[in-house]
Parts: structure tokens; C-alpha cells; sequence
């Protein structure tokens, strides 16, 4: 028998291989158009990197190893340029030589993989723009950055291969952005577990462009320019497409093999394409989806390795089947792993499957052993009978073995009741009693079992204000670091002597920092007769991570880098003592002769553990003393940014060592008071019931620089305020004789105001439209877009509405319409209430 194998990567020489070890006195043919045959593929970015520091790492096998140990001829550098189906026979290019010549077979296996999306624009042929394949494309991009000495890289793209390319250029040096089409990094993750690695790259200091894509690229002498969607342009040194994959079946569709509806090589379980002389494995073709039966595409090396095994095995004569691809997935994002397998919330909408998901963020190991680092799961299951569909864990240690696990789970057909039962390895340094694993089951088989109803960040975005209870069950310490807008503070300790505080007739949300004290305030609240009552899945870190927006601080932009004069004063004043304050922690020294009084190692403990023990840390030292202390929970970067400006003590620094946050804290001069005793926030509140021009101006001016400080601001429009809000065109809604009359007299929006003196018939408000105009300052319109921009809310009073006749169809989007009440709580929450 003879066989041709095109393609002498993954899915080419694991068959070739395995082929070889089931019949000796098989003819074995491969043809390889590059110069390596099993090579690394997956290493390539780290060579880049300099993780891999030996070209010759990346070559698993050389053409004349392996043909020696397995008899095969290996053929590279020959490009198979047509198949001869009715000869059985294929052309080949011999590149070497430049001859073309014909081979036949009894056999055909194809393995040519998938090629990079080359997007169709301006400026792509560029010898400044790479793509990453093969070991030829590695070599380029390096010889590129050793001999050109780039500063700056975009990269476009945000799934394995962009990432992995980020990290690495970032690794040697390199200021990177990405930018990324979709909202969210790695396509096969959910929006709210890729928000937690959203934040972990911004934190170091890489741009990262979401809902954005590249429209053209520039190439001037010095540098290039990537033009996006929405008409930002980014300098940059070098640019890098991580765009994706497309199967490259040039080939099969010449030859008439069929394709299948994704655009992959059509085979059925054993691996045959529609001729069934030949094969086809790897990245190239269609496989179906584990989970949902659908064909799809999933170009892993796992997988392919998997195909070519089993194209080998129906070749010799033993039947073996592949039963699909369940796209069990790992990816490290600099300091963090990211873990998936099965399906995501998408796919199992597109295949019309329900389902139920939690969150649940556990330690790696047990918290009380050293070392122990947060992880977040999200567990996908069948809300009929438990069966588990997908699962997606982000974490720093310990994530690829519960992935792996529920990969395994997955495959056996297994429920979340199974989980619950799974005997794990456990000892304090590996896991805990409980592992996440079983952790995950745990919440899973509550929620089926009706124990405890839970909710998701989104319907808690979108819940009836008027209809709801939000209930902060966390301290008065973390609840006054941030909280869901809206939320009472009722610590879970204190809640059975706070009944009376909560309302019977509504539905009752619970939130706590990662969601065990909601299941358990759930549980009190239940057990004393509330009947609706919902828990935070995720708690608080899953809600802060999603909504919280990417602000791009720290990056410095290219001509800054050329031009240091050019630098915004504070981001250099902010490098200059970092740089400062480095080199002085490296002498054990800080603020010349102050050396760290106490450290602090509070890894492994949850919000608001770091917190506490700072508070508790610092409560002990004397001012102007240094505290150091050490966290593995993400959430305290930001926490300890709040504290120190609540308490008045001093970040003198803040950074990541290896998989741990360090924060040198000094302490202030005054008595530092515990932000748990603070029952006031620094909210502002304005309630606009002026109609007149320059106070809606006025209005706007202070919202927007509230806003800018960082401040929550709630603006409640009424009586002639609610002018300001109208829709300038007129709307088609049904009213009464009486609002008619009301909407005829009233002005019709913010750009038929008067002014409130000197007016003159509406001279005086055009005039000081005018001058507001030449002297730069921004106008009312804008002034509003840029205030809901800002995350300000804009609420209309419902009760003026329905005096005066105005439906929230004239209101300008974006405002939201509410009682009373829903001002009071905004004005209990500020320490300035303003009345215009």
C-alpha cells in the first residue's frame, strides 16, 4: 500500500507515525512545503519572546530523524500543488529544483492546516506588517526586532495568537496595543471571565482596544500608523495580524472534495472526505462539537494530533472513530492562565440548548497554606438534568488540572451532582477538603435544587429599580470601597436583627464579594419567609469586572516616546517616582533614609482579607512609618488605591512581583479613622428644576467635573427641567387635549432654551451660544453626551412627566424615568445635593 501524507505538521506526522507502527511494509510518502516538519507550533511566540531561547527547541522533529527511525519518505520543500483524483495521483512542486512532478497512491491524507486572515486593506503588503504560521514567519518578526530595535507593536487580535504574541513583545521590551473587533479577548470565553483578563492586561500598561477594528495602515520612513474603526490612529514600529485562522482547502476544492458549511474539508467520523480514498485531518476541516452536535471549525494542536491517529488506524484496516471536539483549551495571558472547554454561552443559544452558569472565584490550594492564589470558574450545565456543557476558569495557579478535570467529566457525560462527588487528590500545599472542582458542583446542585435562586450581573444592570431590594452583605469596610449603585448595606452577620429593614413585597438581590455570604444571607432570608430572593452569582468581583471600563492609564503613546517634552506632566511625574521609588525599595530604602518598617504577607486571603489586615497593619505603626505588604487577590489593586485615599495614608507604590501584588504604604500624619465607620460616600446629587439655558449649562459643567473626579453623580430632571431632556424633533405619541397644549407652549429641547436674564426674545441665548463657541467652551449638547459618557445618571421625575404631558419616547436616550424615591436614595448615598 501507498500512501501520501500532505502536510507534515501535527495531524501529517502523528499519521505518518502511528501508519508506520501498524504496517511496516506500507510505502509512506510526506511532502512538506516548508524546510520543517514537526515543528513547535505552538512555541513560536515565545521564541519571539525569548522563553525559548534555542531555534533548534522548536523543531520536534527533523526530517532526517524521523525518517530514519520511521522509514518514511520525507520529502520538504515540496509543494503539492494539485490532486488527481480519477488517477489517483497528485502533482508536486519541487521547490529546490523547480520541477513539477506526478505521484500516485492508493491512500491520500491531507493535513494542510489552517493560513492567517490577511485582512483586505490599505497598506497590509507592508514589510512591517507580520504574520505568524510556520518557523519562517518566527524568524522574520525576530530578525525584525533585533536588527530594527522596534519601541512600539500593534497587535491585531485578541485570541491565542495575538495574546501570546503580546505578552512576548511586551516581554522583550516592546510598548505593545491590541486591538481586538469584538468586546471581549478570546473568542470561545464568555464577556464576564474575559473581563477579569481585560484588567490584567491593562495592568501592564498594554493598550488594549475593544469593539474596534483596523480600517487602513500608514507606512511613512520612520514609523507606520494603524487607522481604527472609530478613527483613532496608533504610531507604531511594527504591526502583527493575530487575526485568526481560515482552513486552507485550496486543494480539496479543486479536487471537488466537498466542503462542508463552515468552510472546512467535509469528513465523517473516520476521517474520510467525500472520496474515500482520501483523508483529511487537522486544522483544515470540520469536526463536529462535542457538546451540541453542530459542525465547526476548532484549530488545536490536541485534536489534530487525535485525527491523525485515528485517518492512520481506518487506513491500516482498524476501524476507529473520532467522536468530536469538545475545544479544551489553555492560554497563558502574561501572570495569568485562562481555561476553557465545551461550550460557551453562545453556542448553546445558537443550538437552542438551556442551560444554567454560575461563577465562583476559590483559592488554588488551602488559604491558609502559603501562597494560595485566586481563581475564577464559570460552570455551564443542562438546567433539565445537570449534565455539564462547558467551563471556563481563569486563575494563576492549579487551573489547568480542574480544567482538565471537568474536560474529563464532560466527555464521561457527567452531571454537576457528579461533581460534588469527585474524590481529589488533596493536601494544603495542592487543594483544599473541598476543591474548586467540588466547589463548582456544590453551587451548581444548589441552584437545580432550588436551595438558592441565583442572578447575573446583566439582569442586575437591567432590574426594575422600583421593584427590587439590592442588599450589600459584605462589611462596612468593603461596601465603602464600592458597592452596586443602589445597594443597602446589611453586613450578613447582623441580617436576622435587620429583617424588619428589608421589604416583603419585593424581590429581594443579594450580593456579597465572590457570592458565599449571599448563599448564606439567601439562606437566612428564606428560612424567614422572603419569597423571592436571589444571590449575586459571582458576587461583587464578577460585577466590578464587567462593568468597570478599560481607561488606557499608564500607556504612553508613541510620540511621547520619541518626543519625552511631549509627555502629559503627570504620567511623567508618575514614572519618574516610580523609577525613583524602585530604585530605592531595591536598597531597602524609602524617602532617603526611612528603610520598611513592617511587611505583611497577605496572600491567599479573599476581599476583604489584604484590606483588614492593612487597616489592622497600619493601626499599629507610628506616621510616617513604610508598610509593605504582599496580596494575591487582582481586586486589591484597586481596593488599596480607595483605601489610602479614604484614610488619608499614602500609596508611595504599587506593582505586581511574579503572580503578587506589593504595596508600600506610609502612613499619614493625622489619626487614621477605619473607612468601615464612614457612612457618607462622596456622591453628588443635583436636582435641575430650572428650564433656562445657561443653568442647564451650569448644571452639566459641575456633573461632568464631579464626574471627571471620579464621583458618581445622579442629576433629577424636573418640572421645567425636563425641557432640557426633550427629543429637539417632534414624536408621534398618543396624549391628551391639555399635555398637547403643554408640549406646544414648553421649548422642545436643549437648543430652544432661553436664557434666564436678557434674553430679548432669543437674541441673548444665540449670543451666548456664540461666544461659548469662539471661546471653545463646549456647548450644551455636548455637554450632555459627554455627562452620560461620563456614567452620569440622568433620571426624569415620572410624577412632573405626567403633569406635563411628556412620555419618555420625547426624552433623549439614555435617561432613565423614576420616583422620588429613586432621588432620595441617590441624595442619602452624596454629601452634596445641589438644587438648580
Amino acid at each position: 500500500m501507498k500512501v501520501l501524507i500532505v502536510g507534515g505538521v501535527a495531524g501529517g506526522a502523528s499519521a505518518a507515525a502511528r501508519l508506520r507502527r501498524l504496517d511496516e511494509n506500507a510505502q509512506i510518502i510526506m511532502f512538506e512545503r516548508g524546510p520543517y516538519i514537526s515543528y513547535a507550533n505552538c512555541g513560536l511566540p515565545y521564541y519571539i519572546g525569548e522563553v525559548i531561547k534555542e531555534k533548534s527547541k522548536l523543531q520536534v522533529q527533523t526530517p532526517e530523524a524521523m525518517s530514519k527511525r520511521f522509514n518514511i519518505d520525507i520529502r520538504v520543500n515540496s509543494e503539492v500543488i494539485k490532486i488527481l483524483p480519477q488517477e489517483k495521483a497528485v502533482l508536486v512542486h519541487d521547490l529546490v529544483n523547480d520541477r513539477i512532478y506526478k505521484e500516485t497512491y492508493d491512500k491520500l491524507l491531507l493535513s494542510p492546516g489552517a493560513e492567517p486572515i490577511k485582512p483586505n486593506i490599505p497598506g497590509v503588503d507592508s514589510d512591517r506588517v507580520f504574520t505568524l504560521r510556520n518557523i519562517p514567519d518566527t524568524y522574520r518578526i525576530k530578525d525584525f526586532i533585533d536588527s530594527k530595535k522596534p519601541k512600539n507593536a500593534v497587535v491585531v487580535g485578541a485570541g491565542f495568537i495575538g495574546l501570546e504574541l503580546a505578552e512576548n513583545l511586551h516581554n522583550v521590551g516592546i510598548n505593545v496595543s491590541i486591538v481586538e473587533l469584538a468586546d471581549h479577548v478570546i473568542g470561545p470565553m464568555d464577556f464576564d471571565m474575559a473581563a477579569l483578563v481585560h484588567h490584567h492586561i491593562e495592568s501592564k500598561n498594554v493598550g488594549l482596544y475593544l469593539n474596534d477594528g483596523v480600517k487602513a495602515l500608514y507606512h511613512y520612513d520612520d514609523y507606520s500608523e494603524v487607522e481604527l474603526n472609530s478613527g483613532k490612529r496608533i504610531k507604531t514600529d511594527m504591526i502583527v495580524l493575530g487575526i485568526g485562522v481560515r482552513p486552507e482547502v485550496k486543494l480539496a476544492k479543486e479536487a471537488g472534495l466537498a466542503l462542508g458549511s463552515r468552510g472546512g474539508i467535509k469528513v465523517n467520523q473516520y476521517m474520510q472526505t467525500s472520496d474515500p480514498d482520501i483523508y483529511a485531518v487537522g486544522d483544515a476541516i470540520e469536526v463536529k462539537d462535542f457538546i451540541n452536535g453542530s459542525d465547526t471549525l476548532i484549530p488545536l494542536a490536541g485534536p489534530a494530533n487525535k485525527q491523525g491517529r485515528i485517518a492512520a488506524d481506518n487506513i491500516a484496516g482498524r476501524k476507529s472513530e473520532y467522536k468530536g471536539t469538545q475545544g479544551t483549551s489553555i492560554l497563558k495571558v502574561f501572570d495569568l492562565t485562562v481555561a476553557f472547554t465545551g461550550n460557551n454561552e453562545r453556542a448553546l443559544n445558537n443550538a437552542g440548548l438551556k442551560y444554567q452558569k454560575i461563577i465562583i472565584h476559590p483559592s488554588s490550594h488551602a488559604t491558609y497554606y502559603p501562597g494560595a492564589l485566586p481563581m475564577s470558574i464559570k460552570l455551564l450545565f443542562s438546567e433539565d438534568d445537570g449534565k455539564v456543557l462547558g467551563a471556563q476558569i481563569v486563575g494563576y495557579e492549579g487551573v489547568d488540572k480542574r480544567i482538565d478535570v471537568i474536560a474529563t467529566t464532560i466527555r464521561a457525560g457527567m452531571t454537576v451532582f457528579d461533581l460534588e462527588e469527585l474524590e481529589l487528590a488533596y493536601a494544603p500545599p495542592y487543594s483544599s477538603a473541598k476543591d474548586p472542582v467540588n466547589m463548582a458542583g456544590f453551587v451548581a446542585a444548589n441552584v437545580l435544587r432550588g436551595d438558592c435562586d441565583v442572578i447575573h450581573w446583566d439582569a442586575v444592570e437591567k432590574r426594575d429599580k422600583e421593584r427590587t431590594f439590592l442588599i450589600d452583605v459584605r462589611t462596612p469596610l468593603e461596601y465603602s470601597l464600592g458597592t452596586i449603585e443602589g445597594a443597602v448595606n446589611i453586613p450578613v452577620d447582623n441580617l436576622r436583627n435587620r429583617l424588619e429593614e428589608i421589604p416583603r413585597d419585593k424581590e429581594i438581590i443579594i450580593f456579597c464579594q465572590v457570592g458565599l455570604r449571599g448563599y448564606i444571607a439567601c439562606r437566612i432570608l428564606m428560612q424567614h419567609g422572603f419569597k423571592s430572593v436571589k444571590n449575586l452569582s459571582g458576587g461583587y468581583k464578577t460585577y466590578e469586572a464587567v462593568t468597570k471600563k478599560l481607561t488606557h492609564e499608564g500607556i504612553i503613546e508613541y510620540d511621547e516616546q520619541m518626543n519625552p517634552e511631549k509627555v502629559d506632566e503627570s504620567k511623567l511625574k508618575d514614572l519618574e517616582a516610580k523609577k525613583k521609588l524602585d530604585n530605592q525599595i531595591n536598597n531597602s530604602v524609602v524617602d532617603g533614609n526611612i528603610k520598611v518598617t513592617l511587611s505583611v504577607d497577605a496572600c491567599g486571603l479573599q476581599c476583604p482579607g489584604p484590606i483588614m489586615q492593612t487597616y489592622n497593619a497600619i493601626k499599629s505603626m507610628n506616621t510616617g512609618e513604610i508598610l509593605e505588604i504582599k496580596a494575591s487577590d487582582p481586586g486589591f489593586e484597586n481596593d488599596i488605591k480607595v483605601w489610602c485615599e479614604r484614610t488619608g495614608n499614602q500609596l508611595l507604590d504599587l506593582k505586581w512581583e511574579n503572580k503578587t501584588i506589593v504595596a508600600l504604604i506610609k502612613k499619614g500624619e493625622e489619626e487614621n479613622k477605619s473607612v468601615a465607620s464612614e457612612s457618607v460616600n462622596h456622591d453628588k446629587a443635583i436636582i435641575v428644576f430650572s428650564g433656562d439655558l445657561d443653568k442647564a449649562i451650569a448644571s452639566f459643567i459641575i456633573a461632568n467635573g464631579a464626574a471627571s473626579m471620579g464621583r458618581k453623580v445622579t442629576m433629577f430632571f424636573t418640572f421645567w427641567g425636563l425641557n432640557v431632556l426633550r427629543k429637539p424633533e417632534k414624536v408621534s405619541v398618543s396624549k391628551d387635549f391639555i399635555s398637547r397644549m403643554f408640549g406646544m407652549m414648553m421649548p422642545r429641547g436643549s437648543k430652544r432654551l432661553k436664557l434666564s436674564k436678557m434674553n430679548m426674545g432669543g437674541i441673548g441665548a444665540r449670543l451666548i451660544r456664540y461666544i461659548m463657541q469662539k471661546k471653545n467652551v463646549t456647548s450644551l449638547e455636548d455637554l450632555i453626551q459627554q455627562a452620560m459618557k461620563n456614567g452620569v445618571k440622568i433620571v426624569a421625575c415620572n410624577m412632573s412627566m405626567d403633569i406635563m404631558g411628556i412620555k419618555k419616547e420625547e426624552l433623549i436616550d439614555g435617561v432613565e424615568v423614576g420616583g422620588v424615591a429613586s432621588f432620595i436614595g441617590a441624595a442619602e448615598r452624596s454629601d452634596t445635593t445641589l438644587f438648580i
